[in-house]
Protein backbone atom coordinates (compact mmCIF):
# COMPACT_ATOMS: atom_id res chain seq x y z
CA UNK A 1 0.00 0.00 0.00
CA UNK A 2 3.08 2.05 0.52
CA UNK A 3 3.58 2.13 -2.89
CA UNK A 4 0.34 3.87 -4.22
CA UNK A 5 -0.19 7.69 -4.83
CA UNK A 6 -4.36 8.52 -5.56
CA UNK A 7 -4.59 11.91 -7.09
CA UNK A 8 -6.54 14.00 -9.32
CA UNK A 9 -5.75 16.95 -11.74
CA UNK A 10 -7.84 20.20 -11.20
CA UNK A 11 -8.37 23.76 -12.71
CA UNK A 12 -9.44 26.16 -14.75
CA UNK A 13 -11.35 25.21 -18.16
CA UNK A 14 -8.34 25.52 -20.69
CA UNK A 15 -5.33 25.59 -18.03
CA UNK A 16 -4.11 22.00 -19.71
CA UNK A 17 -5.51 19.49 -17.51
CA UNK A 18 -5.83 16.93 -20.40
CA UNK A 19 -2.36 17.80 -22.04
CA UNK A 20 -0.67 17.53 -18.56
CA UNK A 21 -2.27 14.19 -17.88
CA UNK A 22 -1.27 12.86 -21.75
CA UNK A 23 2.44 14.06 -20.38
CA UNK A 24 2.03 11.52 -17.31
CA UNK A 25 0.98 8.91 -19.28
CA UNK A 26 3.48 9.44 -21.68
CA UNK A 27 6.70 9.79 -19.30
CA UNK A 28 5.42 6.56 -17.02
CA UNK A 29 5.03 4.34 -20.51
CA UNK A 30 1.49 3.55 -19.76
CA UNK A 31 0.55 4.49 -23.50
CA UNK A 32 2.73 2.79 -26.57
CA UNK A 33 3.30 5.04 -29.51
CA UNK A 34 0.66 3.68 -31.39
CA UNK A 35 -1.96 4.63 -28.86
CA UNK A 36 -0.85 7.88 -28.63
CA UNK A 37 -2.61 11.05 -29.21
CA UNK A 38 -3.61 14.49 -28.08
CA UNK A 39 -6.25 14.27 -24.72
CA UNK A 40 -5.96 10.92 -24.87
CA UNK A 41 -8.06 10.55 -21.68
CA UNK A 42 -10.98 12.73 -23.44
CA UNK A 43 -12.64 9.81 -25.12
CA UNK A 44 -15.68 11.53 -26.26
CA UNK A 45 -16.24 12.91 -29.54
CA UNK A 46 -18.10 15.99 -28.03
CA UNK A 47 -15.04 16.66 -25.88
CA UNK A 48 -12.39 16.09 -28.39
CA UNK A 49 -14.90 18.41 -30.73
CA UNK A 50 -14.82 21.06 -28.65
CA UNK A 51 -11.98 20.84 -26.46
CA UNK A 52 -13.22 20.74 -22.92
CA UNK A 53 -13.48 17.50 -20.46
CA UNK A 54 -16.86 16.92 -19.21
CA UNK A 55 -16.90 13.69 -17.68
CA UNK A 56 -13.87 12.60 -15.13
CA UNK A 57 -11.66 9.73 -16.17
CA UNK A 58 -9.68 7.25 -14.43
CA UNK A 59 -6.36 5.46 -15.23
CA UNK A 60 -3.61 3.73 -13.78
CA UNK A 61 0.18 4.57 -14.02
CA UNK A 62 3.29 2.64 -12.94
CA UNK A 63 6.28 5.01 -12.06
CA UNK A 64 9.80 3.39 -11.28
CA UNK A 65 11.54 4.93 -8.70
CA UNK A 66 15.08 4.05 -7.41
CA UNK A 67 14.53 0.26 -8.55
CA UNK A 68 10.81 0.63 -6.89
CA UNK A 69 8.29 0.32 -8.70
CA UNK A 70 5.22 2.91 -7.88
CA UNK A 71 1.26 2.77 -8.54
CA UNK A 72 0.21 6.64 -9.79
CA UNK A 73 -4.32 6.55 -9.98
CA UNK A 74 -4.97 9.75 -11.43
CA UNK A 75 -8.37 11.30 -11.62
CA UNK A 76 -8.83 13.94 -14.68
CA UNK A 77 -11.70 15.90 -13.81
CA UNK A 78 -13.10 18.75 -15.63
CA UNK A 79 -12.77 22.60 -15.29
CA UNK A 80 -15.76 24.33 -16.27
CA UNK A 81 -18.45 25.43 -13.89
CA UNK A 82 -21.32 23.18 -14.64
CA UNK A 83 -19.03 20.04 -14.14
CA UNK A 84 -18.01 20.46 -10.55
CA UNK A 85 -20.02 17.57 -9.16
CA UNK A 86 -18.22 15.28 -11.55
CA UNK A 87 -14.99 17.30 -9.43
CA UNK A 88 -15.92 16.84 -5.87
CA UNK A 89 -16.90 12.99 -6.95
CA UNK A 90 -13.22 12.48 -8.25
CA UNK A 91 -11.84 14.26 -5.00
CA UNK A 92 -13.53 12.13 -2.85
CA UNK A 93 -11.59 9.26 -3.86
CA UNK A 94 -8.26 10.95 -3.82
CA UNK A 95 -5.37 11.96 -1.30
CA UNK A 96 -3.77 14.58 -3.39
CA UNK A 97 -4.23 17.02 -6.47
CA UNK A 98 -2.07 18.78 -8.69
CA UNK A 99 -3.50 22.39 -8.84
CA UNK A 100 -2.91 23.86 -12.67
CA UNK A 101 -2.71 27.47 -13.44
CA UNK A 102 -2.39 28.85 -16.90
CA UNK A 103 1.09 31.30 -16.53
CA UNK A 104 -0.83 33.34 -19.36
CA UNK A 105 -4.00 33.71 -17.35
CA UNK A 106 -3.52 33.16 -13.51
CA UNK A 107 -5.78 32.28 -11.34
CA UNK A 108 -9.45 32.22 -12.32
CA UNK A 109 -12.71 31.68 -10.46
CA UNK A 110 -12.95 28.00 -11.38
CA UNK A 111 -9.43 27.07 -9.88
CA UNK A 112 -10.25 28.65 -6.37
CA UNK A 113 -13.57 26.98 -5.91
CA UNK A 114 -12.22 23.24 -6.86
CA UNK A 115 -9.39 24.32 -4.82
CA UNK A 116 -11.61 24.56 -1.94
CA UNK A 117 -13.37 21.34 -2.39
CA UNK A 118 -9.81 19.71 -2.42
CA UNK A 119 -9.30 21.74 0.92
CA UNK A 120 -12.69 20.50 2.41
CA UNK A 121 -10.97 17.01 1.96
CA UNK A 122 -8.05 17.50 3.22
CA UNK A 123 -5.54 16.75 0.25
CA UNK A 124 -2.61 17.52 -0.46
CA UNK A 125 -1.80 20.28 -2.77
CA UNK A 126 1.03 20.50 -5.59
CA UNK A 127 0.85 23.97 -7.04
CA UNK A 128 1.91 23.35 -10.66
CA UNK A 129 2.70 26.79 -13.37
CA UNK A 130 1.63 25.79 -16.58
CA UNK A 131 2.28 26.91 -19.88
CA UNK A 132 5.46 28.74 -19.21
CA UNK A 133 6.99 28.52 -22.74
CA UNK A 134 4.34 30.83 -23.88
CA UNK A 135 5.90 34.10 -25.03
CA UNK A 136 3.13 36.05 -23.21
CA UNK A 137 3.86 34.22 -19.90
CA UNK A 138 4.05 35.75 -16.63
CA UNK A 139 5.62 33.15 -14.24
CA UNK A 140 6.52 35.57 -11.40
CA UNK A 141 2.96 37.52 -11.37
CA UNK A 142 1.09 34.15 -11.35
CA UNK A 143 3.54 32.85 -8.79
CA UNK A 144 2.71 35.63 -6.13
CA UNK A 145 -1.11 35.11 -6.97
CA UNK A 146 -0.33 31.23 -6.07
CA UNK A 147 1.56 31.97 -2.69
CA UNK A 148 -0.84 34.40 -1.61
CA UNK A 149 -3.79 31.68 -2.36
CA UNK A 150 -2.22 28.63 -0.72
CA UNK A 151 0.11 30.09 1.52
CA UNK A 152 2.94 27.72 0.28
CA UNK A 153 7.00 28.13 0.23
CA UNK A 154 7.86 29.80 -3.11
CA UNK A 155 9.93 26.47 -4.10
CA UNK A 156 6.74 24.66 -3.45
CA UNK A 157 5.44 25.80 -6.94
CA UNK A 158 6.59 23.77 -10.07
CA UNK A 159 6.89 25.37 -12.93
CA UNK A 160 6.12 22.97 -16.34
CA UNK A 161 5.13 22.88 -19.78
CA UNK A 162 2.65 20.21 -20.56
CA UNK A 163 3.28 21.10 -24.24
CA UNK A 164 6.40 20.42 -24.36
CA UNK A 165 7.18 18.45 -21.57
CA UNK A 166 9.22 20.78 -19.62
CA UNK A 167 8.94 20.16 -15.50
CA UNK A 168 6.98 16.61 -15.72
CA UNK A 169 9.54 14.35 -14.32
CA UNK A 170 9.54 17.11 -11.31
CA UNK A 171 5.86 16.42 -11.10
CA UNK A 172 6.05 12.81 -11.14
CA UNK A 173 8.62 12.82 -8.33
CA UNK A 174 6.35 15.59 -6.45
CA UNK A 175 3.69 12.95 -6.54
CA UNK A 176 5.87 10.56 -4.91
CA UNK A 177 7.36 12.15 -2.52
CA UNK A 178 4.97 15.43 -1.35
CA UNK A 179 1.26 13.20 -1.75
CA UNK A 180 0.91 10.64 1.20
CA UNK A 181 -0.09 7.23 0.54
CA UNK A 182 -3.60 5.72 1.16
CA UNK A 183 -4.58 5.10 4.63
CA UNK A 184 -6.60 2.17 5.72
CA UNK A 185 -6.32 -1.43 6.60
CA UNK A 186 -6.30 -3.99 4.22
CA UNK A 187 -7.62 -6.67 7.31
CA UNK A 188 -10.87 -4.37 8.16
CA UNK A 189 -14.57 -5.01 7.02
CA UNK A 190 -14.55 -4.15 2.80
CA UNK A 191 -15.79 -0.54 2.49
CA UNK A 192 -14.99 0.76 -1.00
CA UNK A 193 -16.80 4.27 -2.39
CA UNK A 194 -18.42 4.13 -5.66
CA UNK A 195 -17.04 7.17 -7.45
CA UNK A 196 -18.46 6.64 -10.95
CA UNK A 197 -20.13 4.15 -13.18
CA UNK A 198 -20.83 3.27 -16.95
CA UNK A 199 -23.43 0.98 -18.85
CA UNK A 200 -21.95 -1.39 -21.07
CA UNK A 201 -24.37 -2.91 -23.74
CA UNK A 202 -22.72 -6.30 -23.42
CA UNK A 203 -21.49 -6.53 -19.84
CA UNK A 204 -24.20 -4.32 -18.03
CA UNK A 205 -22.97 -1.81 -15.67
CA UNK A 206 -19.65 -0.77 -14.82
CA UNK A 207 -18.90 0.83 -11.25
CA UNK A 208 -15.99 1.95 -10.75
CA UNK A 209 -14.50 1.92 -6.76
CA UNK A 210 -11.92 3.24 -4.22
CA UNK A 211 -10.82 0.82 -1.83
CA UNK A 212 -11.17 2.45 1.19
CA UNK A 213 -10.60 -0.72 3.86
CA UNK A 214 -10.53 -4.11 3.45
CA UNK A 215 -9.65 -6.71 0.63
CA UNK A 216 -11.88 -7.49 -2.65
CA UNK A 217 -11.62 -10.54 -4.37
CA UNK A 218 -13.06 -12.28 -7.39
CA UNK A 219 -16.15 -13.86 -6.96
CA UNK A 220 -16.80 -12.35 -3.48
CA UNK A 221 -20.43 -11.91 -2.64
CA UNK A 222 -20.65 -8.07 -1.94
CA UNK A 223 -23.76 -5.92 -0.91
CA UNK A 224 -24.26 -2.14 -2.28
CA UNK A 225 -25.08 0.03 0.98
CA UNK A 226 -27.85 2.64 -0.22
CA UNK A 227 -29.71 -0.16 -2.64
CA UNK A 228 -29.24 -2.64 -0.36
CA UNK A 229 -29.13 -4.98 -3.56
CA UNK A 230 -26.16 -8.09 -3.61
CA UNK A 231 -24.34 -9.58 -5.84
CA UNK A 232 -21.12 -11.43 -6.98
CA UNK A 233 -17.58 -9.75 -8.10
CA UNK A 234 -18.02 -11.73 -11.42
CA UNK A 235 -14.65 -9.78 -12.51
CA UNK A 236 -12.54 -6.81 -10.66
CA UNK A 237 -10.05 -5.10 -12.55
CA UNK A 238 -7.65 -1.84 -12.48
CA UNK A 239 -8.37 0.97 -14.94
CA UNK A 240 -5.61 1.09 -17.77
CA UNK A 241 -6.35 2.64 -20.69
CA UNK A 242 -8.22 -0.65 -21.34
CA UNK A 243 -9.73 -2.86 -18.26
CA UNK A 244 -7.39 -4.87 -16.60
CA UNK A 245 -8.77 -7.82 -14.50
CA UNK A 246 -7.55 -8.37 -10.78
CA UNK A 247 -7.70 -11.51 -8.65
CA UNK A 248 -7.46 -9.44 -5.47
CA UNK A 249 -7.37 -5.97 -4.55
CA UNK A 250 -6.98 -3.85 -1.28
CA UNK A 251 -7.10 -0.86 0.45
CA UNK A 252 -5.85 2.30 -1.59
CA UNK A 253 -6.41 0.48 -5.08
CA UNK A 254 -8.69 2.21 -7.50
CA UNK A 255 -10.73 -0.21 -9.99
CA UNK A 256 -13.86 -1.29 -11.33
CA UNK A 257 -16.11 -4.40 -10.64
CA UNK A 258 -18.83 -5.78 -13.51
CA UNK A 259 -21.76 -7.96 -11.39
CA UNK A 260 -23.87 -8.37 -14.05
CA UNK A 261 -26.04 -5.49 -13.29
CA UNK A 262 -28.90 -4.35 -15.36
CA UNK A 263 -30.83 -1.68 -14.17
CA UNK A 264 -29.53 1.53 -14.03
CA UNK A 265 -31.62 2.36 -10.21
CA UNK A 266 -29.25 -0.26 -8.41
CA UNK A 267 -26.13 2.10 -8.60
CA UNK A 268 -26.10 4.99 -6.70
CA UNK A 269 -22.55 6.98 -7.08
CA UNK A 270 -21.65 7.70 -3.81
CA UNK A 271 -22.65 4.38 -2.55
CA UNK A 272 -20.21 1.79 -0.41
CA UNK A 273 -19.42 -1.31 -1.37
CA UNK A 274 -18.92 -4.13 1.39
CA UNK A 275 -18.72 -7.96 2.17
CA UNK A 276 -22.19 -9.74 3.05
CA UNK A 277 -20.52 -11.90 5.77
CA UNK A 278 -18.41 -9.48 6.88
CA UNK A 279 -20.36 -5.68 6.69
CA UNK A 280 -18.36 -3.04 7.59
CA UNK A 281 -20.79 -0.98 10.10
CA UNK A 282 -19.91 2.92 8.68
CA UNK A 283 -20.33 4.11 5.01
CA UNK A 284 -17.51 6.29 3.19
CA UNK A 285 -18.81 10.12 4.51
CA UNK A 286 -18.14 13.37 2.63
CA UNK A 287 -20.43 12.81 -0.14
CA UNK A 288 -23.01 15.46 -0.97
CA UNK A 289 -25.90 14.63 -3.24
CA UNK A 290 -26.32 17.20 -6.40
CA UNK A 291 -28.47 19.81 -6.50
CA UNK A 292 -29.39 20.80 -9.68
CA UNK A 293 -29.44 24.48 -10.84
CA UNK A 294 -31.69 24.52 -14.00
CA UNK A 295 -34.68 22.66 -15.43
CA UNK A 296 -36.22 22.39 -18.30
CA UNK A 297 -38.76 19.92 -19.98
CA UNK A 298 -37.28 16.98 -22.38
CA UNK A 299 -39.59 15.56 -24.86
CA UNK A 300 -39.47 12.98 -27.91
CA UNK A 301 -40.15 14.32 -31.04
CA UNK A 302 -42.25 11.31 -32.12
CA UNK A 303 -44.46 10.39 -28.95
CA UNK A 304 -44.13 6.80 -29.45
CA UNK A 305 -40.31 6.83 -28.48
CA UNK A 306 -41.25 7.96 -25.32
CA UNK A 307 -40.11 4.65 -23.56
CA UNK A 308 -36.88 4.29 -26.03
CA UNK A 309 -36.10 8.18 -24.59
CA UNK A 310 -36.41 6.78 -20.71
CA UNK A 311 -34.01 4.18 -21.46
CA UNK A 312 -32.02 6.68 -22.80
CA UNK A 313 -31.91 9.30 -20.20
CA UNK A 314 -31.41 6.72 -17.45
CA UNK A 315 -28.22 5.19 -19.18
CA UNK A 316 -27.25 8.61 -19.81
CA UNK A 317 -27.46 9.23 -15.91
CA UNK A 318 -25.19 6.33 -14.95
CA UNK A 319 -22.33 7.93 -16.74
CA UNK A 320 -23.58 11.28 -15.46
CA UNK A 321 -24.55 11.57 -12.09
CA UNK A 322 -25.49 14.97 -11.93
CA UNK A 323 -28.68 14.68 -14.52
CA UNK A 324 -31.54 14.03 -12.48
CA UNK A 325 -35.39 13.55 -14.12
CA UNK A 326 -38.79 12.66 -13.51
CA UNK A 327 -41.60 12.24 -15.80
CA UNK A 328 -44.21 15.03 -16.51
CA UNK A 329 -46.51 15.62 -19.25
CA UNK A 330 -47.36 18.70 -21.35
CA UNK A 331 -50.50 19.85 -23.27
CA UNK A 332 -48.36 21.09 -26.38
CA UNK A 333 -46.02 18.39 -26.29
CA UNK A 334 -47.45 15.44 -24.81
CA UNK A 335 -45.36 12.94 -22.31
CA UNK A 336 -41.84 13.85 -21.55
CA UNK A 337 -39.34 14.42 -18.39
CA UNK A 338 -38.59 17.32 -16.55
CA UNK A 339 -34.38 17.25 -16.48
CA UNK A 340 -32.57 18.81 -13.43
CA UNK A 341 -28.84 20.28 -14.91
CA UNK A 342 -26.01 22.28 -12.89
CA UNK A 343 -26.17 24.85 -16.04
CA UNK A 344 -26.53 25.39 -19.36
CA UNK A 345 -23.58 23.86 -20.90
CA UNK A 346 -24.31 20.83 -19.15
CA UNK A 347 -28.30 20.98 -20.46
CA UNK A 348 -26.43 21.80 -24.13
CA UNK A 349 -24.32 18.78 -23.89
CA UNK A 350 -27.02 16.08 -22.74
CA UNK A 351 -29.05 17.14 -25.69
CA UNK A 352 -26.01 16.41 -28.17
CA UNK A 353 -25.25 13.57 -26.14
CA UNK A 354 -28.46 12.30 -26.64
CA UNK A 355 -28.67 12.93 -30.51
CA UNK A 356 -25.61 11.22 -31.13
CA UNK A 357 -24.70 8.26 -28.62
CA UNK A 358 -28.55 7.10 -28.62
CA UNK A 359 -29.88 8.52 -31.52
CA UNK A 360 -32.82 10.08 -29.95
CA UNK A 361 -34.82 13.54 -31.71
CA UNK A 362 -36.33 15.45 -28.45
CA UNK A 363 -37.45 19.17 -28.29
CA UNK A 364 -36.00 21.69 -25.10
CA UNK A 365 -38.38 23.46 -23.69
CA UNK A 366 -37.24 27.14 -21.86
CA UNK A 367 -35.11 26.66 -19.03
CA UNK A 368 -36.27 27.50 -15.40
CA UNK A 369 -35.32 27.29 -11.84
CA UNK A 370 -37.01 25.75 -9.48
CA UNK A 371 -39.34 28.56 -6.72
CA UNK A 372 -41.25 28.19 -3.66
CA UNK A 373 -44.40 29.52 -3.94
CA UNK A 374 -46.23 30.12 -0.88
CA UNK A 375 -49.91 30.14 -0.94
CA UNK A 376 -53.27 32.21 1.05
CA UNK A 377 -53.59 28.42 3.11
CA UNK A 378 -49.85 28.50 3.97
CA UNK A 379 -48.47 26.06 2.22
CA UNK A 380 -45.72 25.67 0.33
CA UNK A 381 -45.36 24.33 -3.14
CA UNK A 382 -42.08 23.62 -4.87
CA UNK A 383 -42.11 25.00 -8.80
CA UNK A 384 -40.31 23.45 -11.22
CA UNK A 385 -42.53 24.40 -14.25
CA UNK A 386 -44.66 27.85 -14.91
CA UNK A 387 -47.72 25.30 -15.19
CA UNK A 388 -47.33 24.23 -11.71
CA UNK A 389 -48.01 27.74 -10.61
CA UNK A 390 -51.02 27.56 -8.14
CA UNK A 391 -53.60 29.97 -8.91
CA UNK A 392 -53.57 33.61 -8.96
CA UNK A 393 -56.32 33.94 -6.79
CA UNK A 394 -54.59 31.48 -4.29
CA UNK A 395 -50.97 32.43 -4.39
CA UNK A 396 -49.41 34.84 -1.71
CA UNK A 397 -46.03 35.12 -2.79
CA UNK A 398 -43.16 33.86 -4.51
CA UNK A 399 -39.59 32.87 -3.45
CA UNK A 400 -36.57 32.32 -5.71
CA UNK A 401 -32.88 31.23 -5.44
CA UNK A 402 -30.41 33.41 -4.78
CA UNK A 403 -26.39 32.86 -5.09
CA UNK A 404 -23.51 34.68 -4.49
CA UNK A 405 -21.28 35.19 -7.74
CA UNK A 406 -17.82 35.80 -7.82
CA UNK A 407 -16.08 37.33 -10.87
CA UNK A 408 -12.07 37.97 -11.22
CA UNK A 409 -10.97 39.73 -14.27
CA UNK A 410 -8.91 42.42 -15.39
CA UNK A 411 -9.41 45.60 -13.59
CA UNK A 412 -10.00 47.48 -17.07
CA UNK A 413 -13.23 45.43 -17.59
CA UNK A 414 -14.49 46.26 -13.77
CA UNK A 415 -16.90 49.06 -15.11
CA UNK A 416 -18.94 46.98 -18.04
CA UNK A 417 -19.20 43.84 -15.80
CA UNK A 418 -20.89 45.96 -12.45
CA UNK A 419 -22.94 47.41 -15.46
CA UNK A 420 -23.98 43.94 -16.27
CA UNK A 421 -24.61 42.49 -12.79
CA UNK A 422 -26.72 45.06 -12.07
CA UNK A 423 -28.85 44.80 -15.17
CA UNK A 424 -29.61 41.40 -13.70
CA UNK A 425 -30.69 42.32 -10.69
CA UNK A 426 -27.38 41.92 -8.56
CA UNK A 427 -26.45 43.25 -5.65
CA UNK A 428 -22.91 44.67 -5.07
CA UNK A 429 -21.19 42.33 -2.14
CA UNK A 430 -17.72 42.95 -2.01
CA UNK A 431 -15.02 44.40 -4.19
CA UNK A 432 -11.41 43.23 -3.33
CA UNK A 433 -8.34 43.82 -6.08
CA UNK A 434 -5.62 40.55 -6.30
CA UNK A 435 -3.31 42.34 -7.66
CA UNK A 436 -2.57 45.51 -9.13
CA UNK A 437 -4.80 44.61 -12.39
CA UNK A 438 -6.77 41.84 -11.43
CA UNK A 439 -10.41 42.55 -9.17
CA UNK A 440 -12.54 40.22 -7.47
CA UNK A 441 -15.64 41.24 -7.22
CA UNK A 442 -18.53 39.42 -5.15
CA UNK A 443 -22.62 39.70 -6.45
CA UNK A 444 -25.69 38.62 -4.71
CA UNK A 445 -27.67 38.03 -7.84
CA UNK A 446 -31.26 35.71 -8.36
CA UNK A 447 -30.02 32.57 -10.33
CA UNK A 448 -32.74 32.89 -13.00
CA UNK A 449 -31.18 35.97 -13.99
CA UNK A 450 -27.88 33.97 -15.04
CA UNK A 451 -29.32 31.24 -16.33
CA UNK A 452 -29.66 32.38 -19.65
CA UNK A 453 -26.88 34.20 -21.37
CA UNK A 454 -24.84 35.69 -18.59
CA UNK A 455 -22.03 33.72 -18.73
CA UNK A 456 -21.80 34.11 -22.73
CA UNK A 457 -22.30 38.45 -22.23
CA UNK A 458 -19.37 38.21 -19.86
CA UNK A 459 -17.37 36.57 -21.69
CA UNK A 460 -18.03 38.72 -24.80
CA UNK A 461 -18.28 41.72 -22.32
CA UNK A 462 -13.91 41.21 -20.73
CA UNK A 463 -13.03 39.61 -24.03
CA UNK A 464 -12.71 36.25 -22.62
CA UNK A 465 -10.43 37.19 -19.48
CA UNK A 466 -13.15 37.20 -16.63
CA UNK A 467 -14.39 33.67 -15.22
CA UNK A 468 -17.28 33.12 -12.63
CA UNK A 469 -17.96 31.09 -9.86
CA UNK A 470 -21.01 30.81 -8.24
CA UNK A 471 -23.22 29.07 -5.33
CA UNK A 472 -26.16 29.21 -4.04
CA UNK A 473 -27.10 31.54 -0.78
CA UNK A 474 -30.93 31.15 0.09
CA UNK A 475 -34.60 31.95 -0.83
CA UNK A 476 -35.73 35.71 -1.40
CA UNK A 477 -39.07 37.18 -2.48
CA UNK A 478 -39.57 37.86 -5.59
CA UNK A 479 -42.33 40.38 -7.86
CA UNK A 480 -42.32 37.29 -10.15
CA UNK A 481 -45.19 36.86 -12.60
CA UNK A 482 -46.32 33.97 -14.87
CA UNK A 483 -45.74 34.95 -18.70
CA UNK A 484 -47.85 33.36 -21.44
CA UNK A 485 -47.56 33.19 -24.93
CA UNK A 486 -50.68 32.37 -27.20
CA UNK A 487 -51.09 31.44 -30.60
CA UNK A 488 -54.85 32.04 -31.68
CA UNK A 489 -55.64 32.45 -28.29
CA UNK A 490 -54.17 28.85 -26.70
CA UNK A 491 -51.59 28.97 -24.34
CA UNK A 492 -48.48 27.01 -25.63
CA UNK A 493 -47.34 25.21 -22.56
CA UNK A 494 -43.79 24.67 -23.13
CA UNK A 495 -43.36 28.72 -23.89
CA UNK A 496 -44.70 30.26 -20.72
CA UNK A 497 -42.41 31.00 -18.20
CA UNK A 498 -41.82 32.86 -14.90
CA UNK A 499 -40.28 36.27 -14.97
CA UNK A 500 -39.33 39.03 -13.05
CA UNK A 501 -42.40 41.67 -13.42
CA UNK A 502 -40.08 44.75 -14.45
CA UNK A 503 -38.80 42.69 -17.30
CA UNK A 504 -41.79 40.93 -18.36
CA UNK A 505 -43.60 43.57 -20.85
CA UNK A 506 -39.91 43.53 -23.17
CA UNK A 507 -39.42 39.96 -23.25
CA UNK A 508 -43.19 39.38 -24.11
CA UNK A 509 -42.64 41.60 -26.89
CA UNK A 510 -39.35 40.94 -27.79
CA UNK A 511 -40.58 36.89 -27.71
CA UNK A 512 -43.56 37.90 -29.87
CA UNK A 513 -41.49 39.11 -32.46
CA UNK A 514 -39.30 36.24 -32.58
CA UNK A 515 -42.03 33.41 -33.07
CA UNK A 516 -43.81 35.91 -35.73
CA UNK A 517 -40.35 35.19 -37.75
CA UNK A 518 -40.00 31.50 -37.19
CA UNK A 519 -43.46 30.53 -37.73
CA UNK A 520 -44.07 29.29 -40.81
CA UNK A 521 -46.92 31.20 -42.49
CA UNK A 522 -50.42 29.30 -42.81
CA UNK A 523 -52.99 29.70 -44.99
CA UNK A 524 -54.84 31.82 -42.17
CA UNK A 525 -53.60 34.41 -39.96
CA UNK A 526 -52.16 33.43 -36.62
CA UNK A 527 -52.40 35.86 -33.63
CA UNK A 528 -49.20 35.52 -31.02
CA UNK A 529 -49.92 37.05 -27.95
CA UNK A 530 -48.02 37.42 -24.74
CA UNK A 531 -49.98 37.64 -21.64
CA UNK A 532 -50.03 37.91 -18.07
CA UNK A 533 -52.66 36.54 -16.84
CA UNK A 534 -56.23 38.07 -18.78
CA UNK A 535 -54.13 40.69 -19.73
CA UNK A 536 -52.06 40.52 -23.31
CA UNK A 537 -49.13 42.98 -23.45
CA UNK A 538 -47.92 41.80 -26.67
CA UNK A 539 -49.43 40.91 -30.26
CA UNK A 540 -48.12 40.09 -33.68
CA UNK A 541 -49.62 38.54 -36.44
CA UNK A 542 -47.84 35.83 -38.86
CA UNK A 543 -50.35 37.10 -42.26
CA UNK A 544 -52.16 34.45 -44.38
CA UNK A 545 -50.84 32.82 -47.43
CA UNK A 546 -53.58 34.28 -50.06
CA UNK A 547 -54.51 33.28 -53.07
CA UNK A 548 -55.30 36.41 -55.84
CA UNK A 549 -59.42 35.24 -55.96
CA UNK A 550 -60.42 38.49 -57.52
CA UNK A 551 -57.64 38.01 -60.58
CA UNK A 552 -60.27 36.97 -63.04
CA UNK A 553 -62.45 40.12 -62.15
CA UNK A 554 -61.49 43.06 -64.82
CA UNK A 555 -63.67 45.89 -64.73
CA UNK A 556 -67.45 45.41 -63.72
CA UNK A 557 -69.24 45.90 -60.59
CA UNK A 558 -67.08 46.14 -56.98
CA UNK A 559 -69.77 43.80 -55.50
CA UNK A 560 -68.63 41.22 -57.83
CA UNK A 561 -65.42 41.20 -56.33
CA UNK A 562 -66.39 42.16 -52.62
CA UNK A 563 -68.59 38.65 -53.11
CA UNK A 564 -65.31 36.34 -53.80
CA UNK A 565 -63.58 38.07 -50.71
CA UNK A 566 -66.26 37.53 -48.37
CA UNK A 567 -66.04 33.68 -49.53
CA UNK A 568 -62.51 33.59 -49.08
CA UNK A 569 -62.59 35.60 -45.61
CA UNK A 570 -65.26 33.25 -44.86
CA UNK A 571 -63.30 30.10 -45.69
CA UNK A 572 -60.20 31.31 -44.12
CA UNK A 573 -62.42 31.70 -40.84
CA UNK A 574 -63.46 28.01 -40.96
CA UNK A 575 -60.03 26.94 -41.66
CA UNK A 576 -58.44 28.67 -38.85
CA UNK A 577 -61.27 26.88 -36.39
CA UNK A 578 -59.80 23.44 -37.64
CA UNK A 579 -55.88 24.57 -38.38
CA UNK A 580 -53.82 23.70 -35.18
CA UNK A 581 -50.50 25.69 -35.21
CA UNK A 582 -47.40 23.58 -34.74
CA UNK A 583 -44.03 25.56 -32.87
CA UNK A 584 -40.72 24.63 -34.72
CA UNK A 585 -37.90 23.26 -32.67
CA UNK A 586 -35.84 26.20 -34.13
CA UNK A 587 -38.54 28.73 -32.40
CA UNK A 588 -37.63 26.87 -28.51
CA UNK A 589 -34.16 27.47 -29.02
CA UNK A 590 -33.98 31.16 -30.64
CA UNK A 591 -36.42 32.01 -27.27
CA UNK A 592 -33.53 31.15 -25.24
CA UNK A 593 -31.00 33.37 -27.16
CA UNK A 594 -33.32 36.36 -26.67
CA UNK A 595 -31.33 39.02 -25.50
Amino acid sequence: MKNIRNFCIIAHIDHGKSTLADRLLQFTHTLTLREQKDQVLDSMDLERERGITIKSHAIQMEYEHEGEIFVFNLIDTPGHVDFSYEVSRSIAACEGALLVVDATQGIQAQTISNLYLALNHDLEIIPVLNKVDMDNAMPDEVEDQIVELLGCPREDIIRASAKTGFGVDVILEAILNRIPAPKGDPDAPLQALIFDSVFNSFRGIIAYFRIMQGTFSKGDHVKFIATEKEYYADEIGVLKLKQVPRKTMSAGDVGYIISGIKTSSEVKVGDTITHVSRPTTDIVPGFEIVKPMVFAGIYPVDADDYEELRSSIEKLQLNDASLVFEPESSMALGFGFRCGFLGLLHMEIIQERLDREFNMDVITTVPNVSFKAYTTAKDMVEVHNPSGLPDATYLDYIEEPYIIAQIISKSEYQGAIMTLCIEKRGVLKNQVYLTSDRVEITFEMPLSEIIFDFYDKLKSLSRGYASFDYHIEGWQRANLVKLDVLLNGESVDALSMLIHRDNAYTFGRKMCEKLQELIPRQQFDIAIQAAIGAKIIARETVKALRKDVTAKCYGGDISRKRKLLEKQKKGKKRMRQVGNVEVPQSAFLAILKLD
